[in-house]
């Protein structure tokens, strides 16, 4: 398997859930998901499967 950097709008929206989960934590921001690992997980998946799929 061939893998590539994700492009730059998938690397910011993973960014972006990481940084939810953060201040969802230190209960600076509610988003109403009630667990910070949901959001860190989404992060992480989108990072691996933009990683693994060409063009994502």
């Amino acid at each position: 398997m061939k893998l590539s950097a994700p492009k730059q709008v998938t690397w910011w929206i993973a960014i972006i859930l990481g940084g939810l989960a953060i201040l969802n934590q230190y209960g600076i921001l509610s988003v109403g998901l009630g667990n910070n690992f949901v959001l860190l997980l989404l992060g992480y998946l989108l990072l691996v499967i933009g990683t693994a799929v060409k063009g994502l």
